[in-house]
């Protein structure tokens, strides 16, 4: 699934392509994604301006003067910019059409989604529960000690959980746990408050250079220009069971944690 730095190197690509303009058509070839797109869009968003393209959390938020269409791209996703008349491929199932362009949706597990509200988005369902982003003020390591003293879960599942901070994925929580040299299986209400300070601060480290970097290479995600993203190869442990430690040379472990594949070293993080 494409994490929040995918999905904001996705946002960036994508702005200033549509950002302005005017949604002069609207094709939808498959309606079925993970919630059924809206049957009444077309007759919301054709000829409105796009006056905003934001995100919360891993959600792409394209704002009109009537409403906001909201785009999750799901397992397999993927947004385009290209030029009008481009044909589509056997899972490109919806087109913004613009004047000069078309913003194509592509998802071949069909686990994205399409929808559209007119009500404030922070207060839409799928909106209200989220947790503050993790680049922002709201977020630090006294926030992450206070959700944790109450809790026994292991403490790479509490800043996995959206309604603690909002989009930190799999890949990198296990960086920013590896970096803050901190054991993803330990429990979290047994963590100082001082160790959650830094842990804050190594998580907004990773996901800022994995944005300015373009996100990770996901078998699945590419930008919206058609070239994948390139930090992959700046990952210190993920993906790398057995292989060195960067830090002190012995092999890197992997485990199931919250039914996720998590990798550590067990010499560094305690």
């Amino acid at each position: 699934m494409p994490e929040l730095p995918e999905v904001e190197t996705t946002r960036r690509g994508i702005a200033p392509h549509i950002l302005g303009k005017r949604v002069e058509d609207i094709i939808i070839r498959q309606p079925k994604l993970r919630w059924p797109i809206p049957s009444n869009l077309k007759s919301q968003l054709q000829f409105k301006q796009i006056l905003d393209v934001g995100r919360r959390g891993k959600y792409l938020l394209l704002q009109t003067d009537n409403g906001t269409l909201l785009l999750h791209l799901g397992m397999s996703g993927s947004l385009r910019i290209l030029p009008p008349g481009t044909p589509p491929g056997a899972h490109d199932h919806f087109d913004l059409l613009f004047d000069d362009c078309c913003l194509r949706l592509r998802d071949p597990r069909r686990f994205g989604a399409m929808l559209w509200t007119r009500e404030p988005i922070e207060e839409h369902k799928l909106i209200c529960h989220l947790g503050p982003e993790p680049l922002s003020d709201n977020f630090d390591g006294t926030h992450l000690h206070q959700h944790a003293q109450q809790r026994r879960t292991a403490v790479k599942n509490l800043i996995m959980d959206g309604k603690v901070v909002v989009g930190v994925g799999n890949i990198y929580a296990n960086e920013a746990l590896f970096m803050a040299g901190i054991h993803p299986a330990r429990p979290c209400n047994r963590i100082s408050a001082a160790r959650y300070i830094r842990l804050a601060e190594r998580t907004k480290k990773i996901l800022a250079a994995a944005i300015e970097k373009g996100g990770t290479t996901l078998r699945d995600f590419q930008r919206e220009n058609g070239n994948p993203g390139y930090f992959a190869q700046e990952l210190k442990l993920y993906g790398k069971d057995g292989a060195p430690c960067p830090n002190c040379g012995n092999p890197i472990k992997q485990r199931r944690i919250g039914q996720r594949s998590s990798f550590y070293c067990g010499q560094c993080q305690k």
